[in-house]
């Protein structure tokens, strides 16, 4: 059955896009390939340090609803789900790009992180989506897709990436079951594995620049991908064209994750 879809595809649709720090970011380019299929952009910056990052970038990309979300303060989250819910009603694309752990915790090995750090690894970079998916679901109408991103160390042991491992490895399965708990309203979710990008989140795990060089040499394309890799993958997932895609931890990494 043919799908009638207008042009551009996301024309009319609603995304909010959280985790952009800067136009390195992965979901800067969730939010500019977005855009550039026609969404409206709803953009969050954690604090007043990032906001002048932050502010240029969702002026460049039209972005009506623009807060501060600083998912450990109690009432950010659902202020910014407030003003979506006055200012449009709807909310049909969720991207959350956020991930922290102290750097202690975060480089010292999982054998050696404090319980106090997994706990705050855990709540901003998974609960937190866990927040956002309960707060986003009564605005996802007529359906609609939330991406979480993940990364290979979820799944395989990644050298120097400790406790985001098991966080990440959270992470994907929340995924699935949201996945299965809201697919009776039409409503998809994935765990998105991009490849190693440098972004600033990525700048605090230990000798990162070799994880690059290693991605690229192992890569069966021979290269790393980009943001906008991510984005648009993530702006073809929302659309209907992938309707029946739902659970899905999708691999974006020029095929590294199938290598030995």
């Amino acid at each position: 059955m043919a799908i009638d879809i207008p042009r551009p595809v996301l024309k009319g649709k609603k995304a909010l896009v959280v985790g952009v720090a800067n136009d390195q970011s992965i979901a800067y380019g969730c939010a500019a390939a977005f855009r550039e299929l026609g969404a409206d952009l709803a953009i969050t910056y954690l604090n007043e340090k990032s906001r002048p990052y932050v502010e240029p970038l969702a002026k460049a990309l039209d972005a009506p609803i623009f807060m501060p979300l600083d998912v450990a303060k109690p009432g950010e989250l659902e202020a910014v789900f407030d003003k979506i819910t006055q200012q449009w009603g709807q909310l049909d694309m969720l991207v959350h790009s956020i991930a922290w752990a102290p750097k202690d915790d975060l480089q010292g090995g999982l054998l050696n992180c404090s319980a106090e750090g997994f706990a705050k690894a855990m709540d901003i970079s998974c609960h937190s989506f866990i927040r956002m998916a309960r707060l986003a679901a009564p605005l996802m109408k007529n359906g609609g897709t939330m991406f979480a991103m993940s990364y290979y160390g979820a799944n395989k042991v990644v050298t120097n990436y400790n406790v985001m491992g098991p966080i990440k490895a959270a992470l994907e399965a929340s995924c699935r079951y949201l996945a299965y708990e809201l697919g009776g309203q039409g409503i998809r979710v994935h765990a998105i594995s991009p490849g190693p990008l440098k972004t600033r989140a990525s700048s605090g795990l230990k000798d990162f620049d070799l994880l690059l060089t290693e991605a690229a040499q192992r890569a069966p394309l021979g290269e790393l991908v980009d943001i906008m890799d991510v984005g648009f993958t993530c702006a073809y997932l929302a659309t209907p064209y992938a309707r029946r895609l739902s659970g899905e931890t999708l691999y974006i990494d020029g095929g590294v994750n199938i290598m030995a």
